[in-house]
C-alpha cells in the first residue's frame, strides 16, 4: 500500500503492551509538524484494533498497516 512512503520519525515500541504504545504515540505525534508522516513498530497482538480506533478517534490518518513476523508496522499522518 504506502510502503514506499518515507516517515518523518520511527517509534519503536516492541515489548510494551496496551495502553502504552497508544499514550506514546499520542504524545509523539505533536512533535512533528502537521501533514509529516509517523512511523510507528509495535509487537503487541492489540496494536492493529487499537491503532484504528486511535487514529479515527484522533482525526490522524492511517496510512498503512502491515505485519511481518510478529512486529506490525504503522504509517500515520498528522492531521491536526
Amino acid at each position: 500500500m504506502a510502503t514506499d512512503l518515507k516517515a518523518d520519525q520511527t517509534l519503536d515500541f516492541r515489548g510494551l503492551l496496551c495502553p502504552v504504545p497508544i499514550m506514546k504515540i499520542a504524545k509523539a505525534i505533536k512533535t512533528v509538524q502537521v501533514g509529516q508522516v509517523v512511523e510507528m513498530l509495535a509487537d503487541d497482538p492489540g496494536a492493529p484494533a487499537d491503532m484504528q480506533a486511535w487514529t479515527r478517534q484522533t482525526g490522524h490518518e492511517l496510512l498503512d498497516s502491515q505485519a511481518e513476523g510478529g512486529v506490525f508496522r504503522f504509517l500515520i499522518r498528522r492531521r491536526k
